[in-house]
């Protein structure tokens, strides 16, 4: 089946899963006892499992990829064959075929569709290219271990990633973008900078370094701020609570998997995965009325969440994050102006770190879910409402949506145009109900508030990787956990800077003397690797005459300027972000 009409999207990830066929005939063609998996599309490409007696190794790549051009350059036409499910099972039995077996008995349909090209056959829905000889510019990019259907008690599958475009010079920037994201890689600028760190008595639990905390806290000291202005109330609420709770809530039959949990005295206990239901607890502390609405209530609350090791990337995806959280309790003629709100909260912060590019998300209800229809239908309306009002641009994502309800998803556009999800707003009628929460209206008797859950960060784990790997560790000088750092020449100097530096540091600045006897550019290479933005030399000229040699990180020596006159400088450039 062609591609012809098919939107853009769609259109690449014809090609991309048409190229991964091919990938898999040519696997399939070197490794002859190799089992079928799957291999889908993804975002940047494509990738297919193999259960091989060996696993892939990087080095198998080449090979691969050299089968792969003989199998374009026959040009295959893809052809689609329709049969009986029985008579398909019988076919991919008889070809030792056993995962494509077990997909087909949890298919219901008595017809399927398998794609054949060459003497390759696979399961398939399609649609494919018209032929192998139609993808123009490849690449395999990198092997890993993967779990059958994402089951840590199946069998661990080789997965083989790669990339596909239409024509040469696609491929060309997006593997040269790729090159750049690898020196921007988070978790090797986490080491540099003396940030953060890993370690195997913890998997997935990040280590904060000294740094690394000041950094973290500078992202939470200015959400702190921004939500004060805007009328929010911090609150905390503990970590482990009982099981029951998750039951009430809805998280024990839609996110139990991904939970911990431990016991005292007997009693099931869990940590929480989500901050939600401790704050519904609080609400219900308290008699509200119409009037005492909406009620904006934050938190910055640590959460744990169960991922499979084969997962787990740097800060990107860790078992334990905090979630820059705040629930909104309103009544529900307020929901489109609260949104409307959290809209300019958002665009403003991401504006304010650099993050000028996004792109939105409406998703709606999914197949698993809780819920009345009619609450879903006027959660959807308010979101679309403040969107359109706003007059941000937006794609629905049909059936994303949470299982308490549907939201809002901001995509921030870093320096490389990549994507990455951080923000959420998401309208919420089913837990308020679950929760029994009730304010007094104006006539008198008991009503449902609504509840918006919303988040700015999404993970302040994430997004500092997202932050580093945007600015590649050159961080804006407000966000910089060092500011300045004073060099000496010489013993000699050492008080001077140590002067230098209590004086900076009672105008608020982050600051540390080196003093090391080692010479001034081992020094400034040492700083400079940390990518502290501001060096001072300081020897007997400078301590005489009191004007500093200031040396700016990335553009080299500046002219010199005395303390007063650049702290008033660096003051400025941090109050401006």
């Amino acid at each position: 089946m062609a591609n012809k009409k098919a939107p853009p999207g769609e259109r690449l990830d014809i090609y991309r899963h048409s190229t991964a066929h091919i990938m898999a005939h040519a696997v399939k063609n070197l490794f002859g006892e190799v089992k079928l998996g799957i291999g889908p599309p993804i975002e940047d490409g494509f990738y297919y499992d193999f259960d091989a007696e060996k696993p892939f190794s990087a080095d198998d790549l080449d090979r691969i990829e050299r089968e792969m051009a003989k199998i374009i350059d026959a040009d295959y036409p893809f052809e689609r064959l329709d049969m009986d499910r029985v008579e398909a099972g019988k076919l991919f039995s008889d070809r030792g075929e056993p995962y494509k077996v077990e997909i087909l008995d949890g298919i219901p349909d008595d017809r399927v569709s398998v794609y054949r090209s060459g003497d390759f056959i696979d399961l398939c829905r399609g649609p494919h290219l018209g032929s192998t000889g139609e993808v123009k510019a490849y690449k395999l990019l990198n092997v890993a271990g993967a779990y059958w259907r994402g089951d840590e008690k199946r069998k661990m599958l080789s997965r083989i990633y790669g990339t596909a475009f239409p024509d040469a010079g696609l491929l060309a920037e997006f593997l040269r973008i790729r090159e750049e994201a690898k020196k921007r890689d988070h978790r090797k600028l986490g080491r540099q900078l003396d940030l953060f760190s890993f370690h195997p008595e913890a998997p997935g639990f990040p280590f904060y370094h000294p740094r690394g905390l000041v950094l973290y806290r500078l992202l939470v000291d200015f959400w702190r701020e921004e939500h004060r202005k805007r009328g929010y109330s911090e609150i905390a609420t503990p970590f482990i609570l009982r099981e029951e709770l998750w039951h009430r809530s809805g998280h024990w039959d839609n996110y139990k998997e991904h939970m911990f949990f431990t016991e005292v005295d007997g009693e099931s206990l869990a940590v929480k995965p989500m901050n939600c239901p401790g704050c519904l607890l609080l609400f219900k502390e308290k008699h509200y009325s119409y009037r005492d609405l909406p009620l904006r209530v934050a938190e910055i609350g640590v959460v744990h969440r169960r991922e499979l090791s084969g997962v787990l990337h740097g800060m990107f995806r860790v078992q334990s994050f905090a979630i820059d959280d705040a629930h909104i309790f309103c009544l529900p003629s307020q929901l489109k102006t609260e949104i409307v709100s959290v809209i300019g909260l958002l665009v403003h912060c991401y504006e304010v770190m650099g993050f000028s590019g996004y792109m939105v998300e409406l998703s709606t209800r999914p197949e698993r879910s809780i819920g009345r229809d009619e609450d879903w239908i006027e959660a959807t309306l308010a979101l679309r409402a403040a969107l359109d009002e706003v007059g941000i641009s937006y794609t629905v994502n049909e059936g994303e949506g949470a299982f308490y309800g549907p939201k809002i998803d901001f995509h921030i556009m870093d320096c490389l145009k990549r994507s990455w999800q951080c923000g959420t707003i998401q309208v919420d009628f089913s837990m308020p109900e679950r929760f029994d929460l009730h304010y007094v209206g104006s006539d008198g008797n008991k009503h449902r508030p609504a509840m918006i859950h919303r988040a700015v960060f999404g993970s302040v784990e994430r997004f500092l990787a997202v932050l580093l790997e945007h600015y590649a560790g050159d961080l804006p000088l407000w966000l910089s956990p060092v500011q300045a750092r004073v060099i000496t020449v010489a013993e000699r100097h050492r008080d001077f800077a140590q002067n230098l530096k209590a004086e900076m540091e009672r105008e608020g600045l982050r600051v540390e003397v080196d003093s090391k006897n080692e010479t001034v550019g081992s020094k400034i290479r040492a700083a400079e690797l940390l990518k502290i933005p501001y060096m001072l030399v300081v020897g007997d000229r400078e301590k005489e005459s009191g004007e500093l040699a200031v040396r700016r990180y990335g553009k080299g020596k500046q002219s010199g300027a005395t303390i007063k006159d650049l702290i008033v400088s660096i003051k400025v450039e941090v109050n401006n972000k």
